[in-house]
């Protein structure tokens, strides 16, 4: 009986020395400890451990969530493109390291000769001033409304080299091309990208075109940035716009409808869906799209076909009507637009005059959007001069 009470008062002891040491150890211990853990574990989930490359940082984005970048030491760089795969940039005079995943391509700088068939990619290209990287494009001159594009296919700078499903193989490998930055589209035709990748062509695809929000689509912008070693400018060029988005959000919701669409060859309106990124600008610009619940579930494309009695039916109340020019070309008059279909004489905004028209180069230039946006806000809070005050849209006389 004394020694099983010998052994409890033993044990009492030993836990109150234990909860006296623990309560006296300093916290920055622990705290220190369990930052270490978490950031070796962040690390981990970053996916940024390379057979033979030091891990030191990644790059900050605000809007963007389809690619990432990692920086690495030695001047190397992750390039990761959601559900398509990894790129590492290789600096001059380096080689790739050993033992590298066999599923990562391999660019090496300086990344010349590209063969650019993504023609939203242009204008990220232009604004960085690195349009002397592209050797070979997708679209040929008729095609473009950025004028340095335009500019290059005419003199020769750029060489046509055939569109995403035909390309020129032949003059491809004679430009002894460096990568090739592809639409979506080239998911239509899985041959084209084989055969550019047997011939030692780096193939990355622009995915910017499935960025939610608008301005994710312009930050794309820093990829491109990284391909070219022009990271600081790229930071600056994105904050303009996104400023311009930030003076807009701080202006209260104007309640205003607006309807965006053409009439397509076989009359019928062809309208953004309610998720897509230009239904989300009117939104941010202060309006309200007029379709509340428009085909979010029916398929990945961003619009869709309606009977012009149904879009009559759903948007002759709409504020506004801003006319998409990109397929079916810029209207100058509310005359023009009418000839396309007398249903729109009956619209309300037809009726203010307050119809609008885009610019047939906004949708090649994904460096405006936070631009596009300050337009629309204008558009539903300024009468009169308004107009004059647009980059991408003019008023119908």
């Amino acid at each position: 009986m004394k020694k099983n009470k010998k052994r409890i008062r033993k044990k009492i002891l030993c836990t109150i020395l234990a909860a006296w040491v623990l309560a006296s150890c300093p916290v920055s211990i622990f705290a220190e400890e369990q930052e270490t853990a978490d950031n070796r574990s962040n690390e981990e989930n970053t996916g940024a451990k390379l057979a033979g490359l030091t891990y030191d940082h990644s790059l900050e984005l605000e809007y963007a969530t389809q690619f990432s970048v990692d920086y690495y030491e030695d001047g190397y760089t992750l390039l990761t493109i959601v559900d398509d795969g990894q790129f590492l940039l290789v600096p001059e005079g380096k080689e790739a390291p050993a033992g590298l995943d066999e599923e990562i391509t391999v660019i090496q700088q300086p990344v010349e000769n590209i063969y650019l068939v993504a023609t939203s990619a242009m204008d990220f290209f232009c604004v960085l001033d690195g349009l002397d990287h592209i050797k070979l494009a997708g679209t040929d001159a008729d095609g473009w409304y950025i004028d340095e594009a335009k500019e290059a296919l005419e003199n020769g700078s750029i060489l046509y080299a055939g569109k995403y499903s035909a390309p020129d193989y032949e003059q491809i490998l004679a430009q002894n091309c460096g990568l090739a930055i592809e639409s979506t589209m080239i998911y239509h035709t899985p041959e084209v990208k084989e055969k550019l990748e047997q011939s030692d062509i780096p193939v990355l695809v622009e995915h910017s075109s499935y960025e939610s929000h608008p301005l994710g689509r312009t930050e794309w912008l820093k990829l491109y940035a990284v391909l070219l070693g022009k990271e600081e400018e790229a930071e600056r060029l994105f904050k303009e716009q996104a400023d311009k988005l930030k003076n807009v959000e701080t202006s209260e919701n104007t309640g205003k409808t607006v309807a965006f669409f053409y009439i397509n060859s076989v009359g019928a309106a062809n309208v953004r869906k309610s998720n897509d990124y230009i239904s989300k600008m009117i939104e941010l610009a202060g309006g309200k799209y007029i379709f509340d619940d428009l085909g979010e579930e029916e398929n990945a494309l961003s619009t869709m076909n309606m009977q012009m009695e149904e879009f009559y039916a759903s948007a002759k109340d709409a504020d506004y009507i801003i006319y998409n020019s990109t397929i079916d070309g810029e209207l100058s008059s509310i005359d023009q637009l009418l000839a396309k279909s007398s249903l729109l004489e009956d619209f309300k905004a037809v009726k203010n005059k307050n119809v609008w028209c885009t610019e047939q180069n906004f949708f090649q230039e994904p460096m405006g959007l936070g631009t596009m946006i300050e337009d629309i806000h204008t558009m539903l809070t300024t009468e009169g001069t308004a107009a004059d005050q647009m980059t991408y849209m003019h008023k119908l006389k």
